[in-house]
């Protein structure tokens, strides 16, 4: 008994192992819930529903902050939050991504949500050694924390003058062309299927095939890792806590993937979310070169500042891709009008 109860307070990156086991133990009965219960059977996910499960995986993150603050402190809370916040605004782009390639291989929305919730699995490791390979980089070296603002800086800035880039073309991507040449792909869908076995034309035996629905959740993880870039040393930014570093990434892409089916129908309409993402980056990064003259920015008022930009965009935006009144419409002449728009 002894034994065990030195073993869950033990400290691991800084925080006590029993802490740890909460929170992978809360996101593995997530993961559970959400493929054993609510989507045991493959069906297309409505926006209604998209938006109630991001209700539910953002109202369980809320909670993990203020268990985090009555275990941790009123600090590592408002990290926590402000990690949260930044890790979704800047995943948001990923939404963009994720409708290409879905697009590019023709995959139903029914199918949709399979290759996204495995997909998480993948996030889960994926960002576990990133943000792991980032904390002993911190911990060694100091002055990394100088690296990671200016290339959010830099970053911010490129966002905020960039124009919006073509779409790729993922019929030339490298990584499909490695995996088309060391794996036998199927031309065609097999259901929800990642593998299947065939027997091609005069064979004695099946054998294995991938299915586009594994190339798309291939480059689903690529571009999460390619996103990751931006979003891990924005958090390193903000806390170099490894335990509020991972929880708010894994609660923040939780909620994005269960969000997505709400937000590829709506993300046109945020246009002015870009450059708020890169004004929040810019601040971010900003913080890091002005802890030496100003002192640390207290969590509270980086969190509101990073809540204010955001919101800012998104309301700018909804306001400004709003459908003009019926009246106006009718005022236009005849070939201004244009197809009726349909009502979001």
């Amino acid at each position: 008994m002894a034994a065990l109860q030195a073993f869950f307070t033990q400290d691991f990156l800084g925080t006590q192992a029993w802490l740890w086991l909460v929170f992978i133990v809360i996101v593995f009965a997530l993961l559970v819930f959400d493929l054993g219960v609510l989507h045991r059977e493959e069906r297309e996910i409505e926006m209604r529903e998209s938006l109630l499960l991001y209700a539910g995986y953002f109202s369980v993150g809320v909670m993990f902050g203020g268990w985090v603050w009555y275990e941790l402190g009123a600090q590592s809370a408002l990290e926590f939050y402000t990690g949260l916040l930044v890790e979704q605004s800047l995943s948001m782009d990923n939404v963009f991504v994720m409708a290409m390639i879905f697009g590019f291989f023709a995959i139903p929305r029914r199918y949709q949500h399979r290759v996204l919730f495995w997909g998480i699995l993948g996030v889960v490791v994926l960002r576990a050694i990133m943000i792991g390979v980032g904390s002993a980089l911190v911990r060694e070296f100091d002055w990394i924390l100088y690296v990671f603002g200016a290339f959010l800086l830099f970053t911010g800035i490129k966002m905020l003058f960039t124009r919006e880039e073509a779409h790729p073309d993922l019929a030339k991507n490298p990584v499909i062309k490695f995996v088309r040449r060391h794996m036998r792909v199927t031309d065609e869908l097999h259901g929800a299927r990642f593998f299947v076995h065939l027997t091609p034309p005069g064979a004695s035996k099946a054998i294995r095939y991938a299915t586009p629905l594994f190339l798309a959740l291939v480059l689903i993880e690529l571009a999460d890792l390619v996103f990751a870039v931006d979003s891990v040393p924005a958090i390193f930014a903000i806390t170099q806590d490894p335990f509020i570093v991972y929880t708010s990434n894994i609660f923040a892409i939780l909620g994005l993937r269960a969000l997505y089916f709400a937000l590829a129908a709506l993300m046109h309409r945020f246009v002015y979310l870009k450059y708020a993402l890169a004004l929040v980056l810019m601040f971010i990064g900003g913080k890091i070169f002005l802890h030496g003259i100003i002192g640390k920015v207290p969590p509270l008022l980086s969190l509101g500042v990073t809540f204010g930009l955001l919101a800012g965009g998104v309301l700018l935006s909804l306001f400004k891709t709003r459908q003009p009144p019926e009246a106006e419409v009718k005022a236009l002449p005849q070939d201004e009008k244009g197809p009726p728009k349909r009502a979001l």
